[in-house]
């Protein structure tokens, strides 16, 4: 059975802020760490706002050359297959799929077949994911800033999830890089 991985960058007041661009060397340290994810799962899912946010930072058809060269980061998410939730979207490509029908029963289905991982993309599809269950690993990548305003991650969550840690490392300049597995039933 494939494992389902999720993995976000968020502030040490739990939210989740892309308008603050970290050092170069957090920054290349956090490409890293996500390439590897991505490329060691065989199913990109994402929700469509992380779909689109993706779509237009790192597909390397539409690459801006004075970004300069793309990294390896965006080969890999650019390669990457990727199944998109949303009710919104009428279609996708970028090696894309949509889903529009039972979420869970197509997580549980992507799960069931032979294969690497499953990696998660996307804060609202985490939310559903964990309410459902379905969320084998979560990796939080706890940045040293609090920035007091923006999406809280799990805010509004319908029950308590207790987690055991796999792993601390810091990544670079006091970002943590903490793993965990929902713990088993008491």
């Amino acid at each position: 059975m494939q494992p389902v991985k999720f993995s976000i960058n968020v502030t040490l007041d739990g939210c989740i802020d892309h308008q603050v661009v970290p050092a170069a060397a957090v920054l290349q340290k956090l490409h890293e760490n996500a390439a590897a994810h991505i490329a060691g799962a065989d199913v990109l899912l994402l929700g469509r706002v992380t779909y689109q946010l993706m779509e237009s930072a790192w597909r390397l058809s539409t690459w801006d050359p004075d970004r300069g060269e793309p990294g390896v980061f965006a080969r890999t998410i650019d390669a990457a297959k990727k199944v998109v939730a949303t009710r919104t979207l009428s279609d996708v490509d970028w090696n894309a799929e949509i889903v529009r029908d039972d979420l869970a029963a197509t997580v549980r289905a992507l799960k069931a077949q032979p294969g690497r991982g499953i990696f998660v993309g996307g804060a609202a599809l985490a939310m559903s994911l964990t309410e459902l269950r379905l969320i084998d690993e979560y990796e939080f990548v706890v940045h040293p800033r609090i920035v007091g305003h923006g999406p809280s991650l799990f805010a509004g969550l319908g029950r308590h999830v207790e987690l055991q840690m796999l792993s601390c490392t810091e990544l670079a300049a006091g970002t943590m890089l903490m793993r965990y597995t929902p713990a088993p039933p008491a």
